[in-house]
């Protein structure tokens, strides 16, 4: 028998929906339980219904992208889940400007931006995930972030508002924005560049991607770097040193090529990863006296329902 929620969720947003969905096939990690149901909307309209048909049925909402940089736990997600993926990824480019939806791969964006010789996303070129995951955290590298490039957001929120935000308005700051601090979901954001020279800038791309591939596990799950920069200091040299590279609980490893990095080496559960994240703060606080912040985004129960 169809669950009736799931009908009327149907129903209310004209959107599938998916029962029980494990949301490991749906994070880089390749761990996390499952979500009650979870929607892949088409459609900003879509996102809109969902939220409002949640909210006539009482049910949470979390909303995610790739998950690239997302720690699932093994109970999984009460609620709905809408994912923002391939279905809202469209890319307009009017240089110097570029106005994409938010499930857009940051790779995407970068290769519009070739494209059209325009400059200043370079350095987005390796980050993984989408531009709503990118605009969350302010995903930034080699001295370049995200909001510098932010001209409008347009957002909405899980009780149904709606808003569009200025560059200003957004709260970006390191690994943070109005989008995570306040509970606000970016559904599309128009970014300004500037003319630049294609062949410089797919040069940079190269010397970008280069240095990711040479520094990081890349072939093994992982949710990227675990752990913010502490001030004064960089995570990974500091877990290094306090011995803990190739560290293992169950099937979660510090990597042994950057220490930043918890990779999945088959089978690993959150419970895995959390305990390994907890052990790593606690050497790390009592060999250096630095306390390390996650910046991985953990969400979920840790028993089923």
């Amino acid at each position: 028998m169809h669950d009736p929620i799931a009908t009327k969720l149907e129903e209310l947003s004209a959107t599938p929906i998916a029962c029980n969905q494990p949301l490991a096939a749906y994070t880089s990690f390749r761990i996390g339980g499952p979500a009650d149901y979870l929607a892949s909307p088409t459609s900003a309209d879509q996102v809109g219904s969902l939220v409002r048909a949640a909210r006539d049925l009482s049910l949470p909402v979390t909303f995610m992208g790739q998950g690239t940089n997302l720690l699932v736990r093994d109970g999984g997600v009460r609620g709905l889940v809408i994912r923002l993926g391939p279905g809202l990824a469209r890319i307009d480019v009017n240089p110097p400007r570029i106005r994409a939806e938010t499930g857009a791969k940051v790779r995407d964006l970068c290769e519009a931006a070739a494209e059209h010789s325009l400059t200043g996303l370079e350095f987005a070129v390796g980050i993984p995930g989408t531009l709503g995951g990118a605009l969350a955290m302010n995903a930034g590298a080699y001295g370049g972030s995200i909001g510098d490039l932010v001209l409008e957001v347009r957002a909405v929120r899980t009780d149904g508002e709606s808003r569009v935000f200025g560059r200003d308005d957004c709260a970006f700051g390191y690994r943070t924005s109005a989008f995570r601090a306040e509970g606000w979901i970016a559904l599309e954001a128009t970014l300004g560049l500037a003319p630049g020279d294609a062949d410089a800038i797919r040069e940079r791309h190269r010397d970008y991607c280069a240095r990711r591939r040479a520094s990081q596990p890349l072939d093994a799950p992982s949710a990227g770097s675990v752990f913010k920069r502490p001030a004064g200091h960089f995570a990974g040299p500091l877990i290094e040193s306090a011995g803990l590279k190739g560290t293992r609980i169950g099937g979660a490893q510090v990597s042994e090529k950057h220490a930043n990095f918890i990779i999945n080496t088959g089978g690993a559960t959150a419970a895995d990863v959390l305990a390994l994240i907890d052990l790593v703060t606690a050497r790390v606080l009592e060999v250096h006296g630095v306390r390390l912040e996650p910046e991985v985004i953990v969400i979920g129960e840790d028993h089923a329902a």
